[in-house]
Formats: structure tokens, sequence, C-alpha cells
């Protein structure tokens, strides 16, 4: 989530919704905002919490009809990315920056629902098809 914050001011805070997990510092950053929605963590590997999130996409996607889903990379990313094709939202992986020596499991579960994969360091472009390279975002 942090990696997403230097992007916010890029959409409308009026259609905006956050989704992320209430750990102590997304509470405080997104204090401010609109729309968030709380996932349910842990999510690797742990099939009620997917199941879960899965639920929770579903009724969020379906309420609120997203153009566009952007994520960097938590796994929370996976039902909304499924999903998404359903509600014709685009979708934007942006690979986690302190991952550049192999893929990420959220990533290579992700890439085949993505529409546009950007990397922030050229040594991930290595490791996945067709990206597009960002930079760092922190």
């Amino acid at each position: 989530m942090a990696q997403l914050l230097p992007l916010r001011q890029l959409f409308d805070a009026t259609a905006r919704t956050w989704v992320t997990f209430p750990t102590a510092d997304a509470v405080g950053a997104l204090r401010d905002e609109r729309d968030v929605v709380w996932a349910h963590h842990p999510t690797t590997r742990n099939v009620p919490n997917l199941w879960r999130n899965t639920l929770l996409a579903w009724s969020v996607l379906r309420s609120r009809r997203p153009d566009l889903i952007v994520t960097t990379g938590a796994a929370v990313a996976l039902p909304y990315f499924v999903l998404s094709r359903l509600f014709g939202a685009q979708t934007v992986y942006i690979e986690v920056y302190d991952r550049v020596d192999s893929p990420t499991l959220t990533a290579r579960l992700c890439s085949p629902f993505t529409d546009l994969f950007a990397v922030q360091w050229p040594e991930q472009s290595a490791l996945y098809r067709e990206t597009s390279m960002i930079g760092p975002l922190l």
C-alpha cells in the first residue's frame, strides 16, 4: 500500500477505493481517505481468507464498478484481478520494489489477468514477459 500512496494524486479522491489490510500504518495513512475497505489477513496460503477476500472482492466490484484496479502485489489482489474480467475493469500490476531476484507468487498468479504489468527496477523486467518500466515509487 505504501508504494501506491505516491500515486494517489493521479486518481480522483471521490472515485477511488482503497482495499488493504488494517495494519497500523495503513490505518494511519488512509485515515483521511473517503472509501477504504479492510481485507482479511493473512492471505498467503490461507484458503479461508482467500475465500473471504473473494467474497469481499465480489461485493466491492459489484457496488463500485471500477474502471481500473491497481495493485502493488498483496495477495488480496488475486480475487480482484480474476473478477475484474466479469466487471470490465482494466488491471495494473506494479511489482514490489524489494523483490528483484525472483518473481513473487502474487505476480505469477495475477499476471494472466493483468492488462499492464509494471516493474520498478530493470532487473525485474527479466523475470516477467511484457513489462513496462516505471521506476521506483518510494
